[in-house]
């Protein structure tokens, strides 16, 4: 197995459209990084760059210490799995697990060796003669995955593979690929729009937007230090509230730090901040980490909208007094309902503040004292 690396790569096509701008990421030997972004972030552009499928504007790709920025698909000893499988359809299982070993005119009984651990590893001993058009989406999924593993290459590169399948499926072969990544020790890049496939597959996660690199960083730390309020409103599900406000700076100290007092329309609160006053900033919160009840006397007061039943939990969608939207999760016994009224608490240990312009995430990280 092999690291990749990208180093400063651009890609722009001939209309003049960015698809990515002075990426620089690697994937460890060994790793599973997986790519993330809304639709025309780049993330499937620069799987293909990769893969070879295209060709860079400016700077480098390695996959281990060879440079194959130039180099072709078939020499850079890579497996792709797309979305739509790309399996052969007139090709039986065990045709379509091998047809990659026999083009490189493998030894018949090796073949059908590795052929047969691997579909015992997936799972797939009973299908071997039949044909793509008799299997269900998860299993065509495996032969993919298969027909991949079996040619041993220096890393494996994942399109959205399982967008295709129904949600049941979608976790259960989830939960297979990361079981095989821990069996193989594989270098892999994951490419998916699903922020929880992401959260829990990726070692690393890669938050792209507009084919700039966002930030690249363990699963937790992406969840509890986004770096930006784009990134802090992608992961996470539901994703976080940000209200509008100003930071001002107040009198008194925690250790060196200087307190300061953010101002919203329907929220004050006191934060730990650099000391400084900012003006136009907005305060995040995760929907965990916000409390409605009937009580609280002296807290903001919204009306409850809409009540989302989730079985261990409820999804609840409160409109303040001043205009402010927010959504938050309540614990299933609570009797909330549409038109309720309900007091806001925010819990302390889920704020944090962004700068207004440039959305940057404002350190230190702050912890609220209600007011």
């Amino acid at each position: 197995m092999a690291r990749i690396a990208l180093e400063h790569v651009d890609k722009i096509y001939p209309n003049g459209y960015v698809a990515a701008r002075d990426l620089s990421l690697e994937a460890s030997d060994g790793e599973l990084l997986v790519l993330v972004g809304p639709s025309g972030s780049g993330k499937s552009t620069v799987l293909r760059l990769m893969a070879g499928l295209e060709r860079v504007s400016d700077g480098v790709i390695r996959i281990g210490e060879r440079d194959v920025t130039d180099l072709p698909p078939q020499q850079r000893d890579i497996a792709m799995v797309f979305q739509n499988y790309a399996l052969y359809p007139h090709m039986t299982v065990r045709d379509n697990l091998g047809f990659g070993l026999s083009i490189r005119k493998q030894a018949p009984a090796v073949i059908a060796e590795r052929v047969n651990a691997i579909a015992a590893s997936l799972g797939l001993e009973a299908l071997l003669d039949r044909k793509p058009a008799q299997l269900s989406g998860g299993q065509r999924q495996r032969v993919a995955l298969g027909r991949a593993i079996v040619r041993e290459p220096l890393a494996f590169l994942f399109d959205e593979p399982l967008s295709n399948l129904d949600a049941q499926l979608r976790v259960e072969t989830r939960v297979e690929l990361a079981r095989l990544h821990r069996k193989l020790g594989a270098t892999m890049v994951y490419v998916t729009h699903d922020q929880s496939e992401a959260l829990t597959l990726g070692d690393r996660i890669a938050v792209l937007k507009e084919g700039i690199l966002q930030q690249i960083a363990t699963p937790m730390e992406l969840y509890n230090h986004p770096a930006n309020k784009f990134v802090a409103g992608f992961i996470g599900s539901p994703a976080m509230n940000f209200i509008e406000g100003v930071i001002q700076r107040t009198e008194g100290a925690a250790g060196r730090m200087g307190m300061c007092t953010f101002k919203g329309i329907d929220l004050t609160l006191d934060v730990p901040c650099d000391g400084e006053s900012h003006g136009r900033v907005f305060l995040g919160v995760r929907p965990q980490h916000i409390e409605v009840s009937g009580d609280g006397e002296n807290r903001p007061k919204g009306e409850v909208g809409v009540v989302e039943p989730m079985g261990n939990e409820q999804i609840v969608y409160v409109t303040l007094s001043g205009g402010d939207r927010l959504v938050a999760v309540a614990p299933p016994q609570e009797m909330i309902r549409p038109g309720d009224i309900v007091s806001i608490r925010v819990r302390p240990e889920g704020v944090h503040i962004f700068d207004g312009e440039t959305g940057s995430r404002i350190e230190p990280s702050p912890y609220a004292i209600e007011r």
